[in-house]
């Protein structure tokens, strides 16, 4: 993000958290709905978690491709105006046992692919649109669109637990899947069509109304992924393309034995060698994709946690040097200057406080850092800097009511005395939360990024994710009428306040 960027403030919601008919967020009218909420909430900014195509955990940040989108966003009613599809293909689908408020994944994984097979298979592939899509995408969409089918053919099982020729991409066996299986191949092309096709209308729509999209992308890629399997030389594996090391970050009081990602590392001396031309493409891609491209886990570009691939978790992991600024210059002589918010929470060296400092990009400020024993420093508001980016939490925290009912007492005792809260003061949670969002929005931070959970007041059961746990992550949805006038207005007139409209 630049430095001479204006003051503004935006809301995180991901795409998967709208309210819809169909079991998970979309591109479709709700999205819409949610542009005009925030407009007349006088913000400039819509925050997303990363759009990729979901895998086993669900997590956004586990993909099968870098570039290729999550057929669940495309929106069944935008087909159906377009004569792909019929209102009974998808009308009588249970698609999360009535709770509108959860995402059930298996009842989507189970019914959304067949539904948009049937659009697939009313759709005319001569259309000239669709090959100038093909025609613009062609450096990544054929790979995948193999890939996906070749997955598909193995009942979904990760690559490396394919057969050799596939496995290995032995040529004449592709050639002979290309050949076998051409209608299942296209058909994943015609997905990423109508995920791009609807996703950019909905940017567009947002920058028409003043609103920017910040996105997100993961550091790692998944190991089950089109880009491993394509490209084995970018990271670090073994002859039979298995991991050597994997990605995860060390224990910390809020995770004894750390994180655990399991993501392949990069091999960096070869992506050195290449003139880092794979990260230039990825960024390229981003800046494409979004207005400000969030970097998810910026430090490990300063050095990063290899741990031995097989350990059950992070202890014995080691840090190794990153890229550092060289990466960054490459990136600044290809692309220019870019719009880039930094996540570099956590425990920072020096090393990487320089190369934030050097990168230009601003980092994270998170307030529920800021009162826990066990961070503080930095996130007390204070020593906030304007070329920084203020939030409560992010998607990986509780919410700010969770927070505040699983806080050490101290810790609220010390965060009330800090804002000047008097110790008579009878104050509720909904009050102290509304006050935390007041002075997160009165930082001399830039940018400040509230969560849509936090507007509305919800708990731990509205939480996104919790980090090194499977399961029950990433379901949270808004319900339909969760957004009113009154909230429009209640959060203009706060952002108005602290003049950031």
């Amino acid at each position: 993000m630049n430095k001479d960027i204006k003051r503004g403030s935006g809301i995180l919601l991901h795409i998967s958290s709208l309210p819809s008919k169909y079991g998970i967020g979309t591109f479709g009218e709700e999205a819409y709905n949610f542009v005009d909420f925030l407009k007349k909430a006088g913000q400039s900014y819509w925050q997303i978690l990363p759009l990729g195509q979901t895998s086993y955990g669900d997590s956004p940040y586990q993909s099968f491709s870098i570039d290729g989108g999550n057929p669940y966003f495309i929106d069944l009613d935008i087909l159906k105006e377009e004569g792909l599809l019929k209102e009974k293909d998808f009308e009588n689908i249970d698609w999360d046992n009535g709770d509108e408020t959860k995402i059930d994944y298996e009842k989507i994984y189970n019914n959304r692919y067949d539904i948009l097979y049937k659009a697939f298979k009313n759709f005319d592939l001569s259309d000239k649109k669709y090959q100038e899509f093909l025609e613009k995408e062609k450096l990544w969409i054929e790979d995948y669109a193999l890939f996906m089918g070749i997955k598909d053919f193995h009942k979904g099982i990760s690559w490396n637990l394919w057969e050799d020729d596939f496995k290995f991409k032995d040529e004449r066996t592709i050639e002979k899947f290309k050949k076998e299986n051409k209608d299942k191949i296209e058909f994943w092309k015609f997905i990423q069509f109508k995920f791009f096709e609807q996703w950019h209308k909905l940017k567009n729509y947002a920058n028409e109304k003043g609103i920017e999209i910040v996105g997100d992308i993961p550091i790692y890629v998944a190991y089950d992924s089109v880009d491993v399997w394509k490209n084995p030389e970018y990271f670090q594996l073994t002859e039979k393309h298995e991991p050597e090391s994997v990605a995860g970050v060390p224990p910390d009081p809020f995770s004894p034995t750390g994180q655990l990602w399991g993501n392949p590392l990069y091999n960096w001396k070869y992506m050195k060698e290449t003139g880092y031309k794979w990260w230039i493409n990825r960024l390229k891609t981003a800046t494409q994709l979004y207005d400000v491209v969030r970097i998810d886990h910026f430090r490990g570009f300063d050095s990063y946690y290899s741990i031995p691939a097989g350990d059950k978790d992070a202890v014995r992991g080691k840090w190794k040097k990153g890229p550092g600024m060289n990466l960054f210059r490459a990136v600044k002589k290809e692309l220019g200057e870019l719009n880039v918010i930094a996540e570099d929470l956590g425990f920072l060296t020096p090393s990487v406080v320089r190369l934030l400092k050097n990168s230009g990009f601003p980092g994270m400020k998170l307030m529920q850092f800021a009162f826990d024993s066990r961070e503080g420093g930095d996130y007390l508001p204070h020593n906030y800097v304007q070329n920084s980016v203020a939030y409560i939490g992010t998607h990986d925290n509780d919410t700010g009511m969770g927070w505040l009912e699983t806080a050490k007492k101290e810790d609220i005792v010390y965060m009330k005395e800090y804002l000047a809260i008097d110790k008579k003061e009878k104050i509720d949670e909904k009050e102290l939360l509304w006050k935390i969002i007041c002075r997160t929005l009165s930082t001399v931070s830039k940018t400040a990024i509230i969560q849509m959970q936090d507007y509305l007041f919800l708990g731990n059961e509205a939480r996104m994710n919790k980090p090194s746990t499977l399961g029950n992550n990433w379901c949270w949805r808004m319900k339909k009428d969760a957004l009113d006038e009154k909230l429009s207005k209640k959060i203009y007139e706060v952002t108005k306040l602290y003049q950031r409209v």
